[in-house]
């Protein structure tokens, strides 16, 4: 069942929606039926380490402390 993002024509309220064969979507603020669907950006699980460096609070030395960062120097410099 996929989830739906959209923006309120009449209230401009930005929301996600869950919708299961044709249920016609509305807005949870304001009933409205005039909705823009939003692009959604896609998200999936993976086990294990990301792949991607996410940089945290900097270390003292200059990098995250990330594995990926090596020797004091991120990644993401």
């Amino acid at each position: 069942m996929p989830i739906y993002e959209y923006t309120c024509n009449d209230c401009q309220v930005d929301f996600e929606v869950l919708l299961r064969g044709d249920e016609q979507p509305e807005c949870p603020t304001c009933g409205s039926v005039r909705l823009a669907k939003q692009f959604s950006v896609p998200a999936a699980h993976v086990a294990g380490v990301s792949q991607l460096p996410v940089c945290a609070t900097p270390m003292p030395s200059g990098g995250c402390g990330l594995l990926q960062c090596g020797a004091g120097r991120c990644g993401m410099e």
